[in-house]
């Protein structure tokens, strides 16, 4: 892998020769943060973009309204204050026949008067950016709802594409950006405009001739900026796809801590982590420079206008053509002009980063939910008298089959065991029972009627899991236990945790079930986050459980606690166990050998032993004294 240094010149030399902007205008590798500039179909979609937010805004429309007034309060006022300088100087400070006692008076009176416009104007512009803040937060909580809300009815495999790190970068930055649109696109272009007209036109009437010499920097001011955006916009989109892959690598290094350490590779992590910091670094620092040129000619063409003021105003007074009033006012304009200049062009800038946001969410919001229900869609059973599946087939995204012509009747509160080798197709048979997926041909009924048919918040509500990898959420005993019934009360857990042999182990923990256990459970055994797991099936009272049974990594006092709570846990319920233990096997109803995506053999444990096939090889080849099934899982 190729040193920090080295990737930073290869960059440096794509930016020069303009290979880098160009696949930036060509939006060729967006990440999550990317951008591309406008051409005439994402004209449209940014159209769209800005039609879509507008209906996001509009429940805030009463508060935009208020922060709009105080907006143009705040600017007008800011824009008087200049004006104030040149009555004190003109009419207080400088006119002959005053005497000392009128001067102060009038400038006493005067005085009071700017401060008090400067005090209101400060505490206009402070309620301003409350209100402003106010409408950002509120419009960033309401897009992010519905994002999150959109993001988990996604299927499975639009998530996977997305992985880890493009879902959360959409929820933070992408929703952060975005919620900005209304700053960027609206809110700071427009008062910019208004304070940018309304101060030329002050100052046109100030003296016509002095505003033609100050404006005249104008043009170039915003042509240096625009080219300036342009061409360092590209690094900073490179620098965030750099942070971006970084920081899944870093994501990916600790969740997978275990196997690093296990093969000694901190090193090779840290080295890869600073490698990458390194490159990001040097890439700021790159732009950084670019931008100190900016602001020193920024600096330079700012000091250049106040020069050009004071010199051309002193020769327009010499002749009798402008006040010193005028000159001093026109001294405190050009900065209140400049600074709407650069408003307005930073705006330009940052709008076509939020809009490509924006379209990144709109995009998510956009995307078909997971499994919509039919328009004639009822409610699940109540109670499970078959589940019948019909010559069922699947492929996960259009590649080979997994599951191919599948069909079996499970009578209600059967016990179903399903084995073979890694593979053959179980836990794809269990996802499609779950309706985590759908069948590509056939049917799967219950009572009769396709699961398609059902409500699919109905059907899920009739069904618990219990994983062979159990997933635990960092919070109480409690909070997991009852994950499946939020408003279940402390006795119910309680009840449900004894069932499932849990509650002698929570019982010792330091606060029991108010005990936080960790992200995944960490603090616990594989023992006892199995039971825990057991406990929240329980107290979920499910018709169907599908449970992947996950004793075979266990000690032998786990395993026979875990075994007794499965008896508790399985009665009356229509089960499918992904099996890895004969003790389990040998209670189930039906067995269900599987191979290649077809179910090979069926029957009760004793009569496939009879049957003389696969089963009864795979018992043979146990090894002595085991339990496991061996090679198969």
């Amino acid at each position: 892998m190729p040193s920090s240094r080295i990737e930073f010149r290869e960059f440096v030399a794509e930016y020069r020769s303009g290979r880098l902007a160009a696949r930036h205008r060509a939006g060729e590798g967006e990440g999550a943060d990317g951008e591309g500039d406008a051409d005439a179909p994402r004209v449209r979609d940014r159209r769209s973009a800005l039609r879509a937010y507008a209906g996001w805004l509009r429940p805030f429309a009463p508060a935009v309204a208020g922060f709009t007034g105080l907006a143009l309060l705040a600017a007008g006022l800011q824009l008087v204050e200049p004006l104030f300088l040149r009555y004190i100087v003109d009419h207080v400070l400088l006119p002959p026949g005053l005497d000392a006692a009128a001067r102060l008076a009038g400038l006493h009176v005067a005085g009071a008067a700017f401060l008090g416009v400067i005090v209101a104007a400060k505490v206009v512009n402070a309620a301003k950016d409350y209100r402003l803040r106010l409408v950002t937060v509120r419009l960033t909580l309401r897009i992010r709802r519905a994002l999150f809300e959109r993001l988990l009815r996604l299927p499975f495999a639009t998530l996977h594409g997305m992985k880890t790190g493009g879902i959360l970068s959409r929820l933070t930055g992408d929703v952060d950006t975005t919620s900005s649109l209304f700053q960027l696109a609206i809110v700071s272009p427009a008062l910019a405009a208004v304070r940018l007209v309304a101060a030329c036109a002050i100052l046109f009437s100030l003296n016509a001739r002095l505003a033609v010499t100050a404006l005249a920097v104008l043009p170039g001011i915003v042509a240096l900026s625009l080219i300036f955006t342009r061409r360092i916009r590209p690094v900073y989109r490179a620098m965030r796809r750099d942070v971006e892959r970084t920081d899944g690598r870093v994501g990916e290094t600790f969740s997978g801590l275990r196997v690093v350490r296990g093969f000694r590779q901190e090193r090779a992590e840290t080295l890869a982590f600073l490698r990458g910091r390194h490159g990001v670094l040097r890439k700021e620092l790159f732009a950084h420079r670019r931008e100190l040129v900016l602001w020193t000619t920024w600096g330079l063409l700012i000091a250049a206008v106040n020069v050009i003021i004071a010199w051309y105003g002193g020769v327009l007074h010499v002749r009798g053509a402008a006040s010193i009033g005028d000159i001093m006012a026109f001294q405190w304009y050009a900065t209140l002009l400049l600074d709407p200049v650069w408003t307005i062009v930073w705006s330009v800038s940052e709008m076509q980063r939020a809009l490509a946001a924006t379209e990144r969410v709109l995009d998510v919001l956009a995307m078909p939910e997971d499994k919509p229900d039919r328009a004639a869609a009822i409610d699940a059973p109540a109670t499970i008298e078959r589940l019948e599946l019909d010559g069922v087939a699947f492929a996960h995204g259009g590649g080979a089959r997994v599951l191919d012509d599948v069909t079996v009747t499970v009578p209600g509160g059967a016990m179903v065991a399903l084995v073979g080798r890694s593979g053959a197709g179980k836990t794809t048979l269990t996802d499609l029972v779950a309706r985590f997926h759908d069948p590509d041909a056939g049917a799967i009924r219950v009572n009769g009627t396709d699961l398609r048919d059902l409500r699919l918040a109905s059907w899920r509500a009739r069904l618990a899991l219990v994983p062979q990898e159990v997933f635990l959420f960092d919070g109480t005993v409690a909070e997991n236990v009852a994950y499946g019934r939020r408003a279940a009360s402390i006795a119910e857990i309680e009840d449900a945790a004894r069932r499932a042999n849990a509650h002698e182990f929570i019982a010792r923990l330091p606060q029991g079930y108010h005990t936080t256990i960790g992200e995944r459970g960490v603090k616990l055994s594989g023992g006892q986050r199995q039971r825990l797991a057991i406990a929240r099936a329980l107290l979920a009272r499910p018709q169907l459980l599908i449970l992947d049974e996950a004793t075979s990594n266990l000690d032998t006092e786990s395993e026979q606690l875990i075994q007794a709570a499965m008896g508790e846990l399985l009665a009356g319920r229509t089960t499918f166990v992904i099996a890895h233990r004969l003790s389990t096997i040998r209670h189930a109803d039906l067995i269900l050998v599987m191979d290649g995506g077809h179910i090979v053999e069926r029957g009760t444990h004793d009569a496939l032993l009879a049957l003389g096939g696969l089963y009864a090889e795979m018992i043979r080849r146990q090894e002595a004294g085991s339990d496991v099934l061996t090679g198969w899982s």
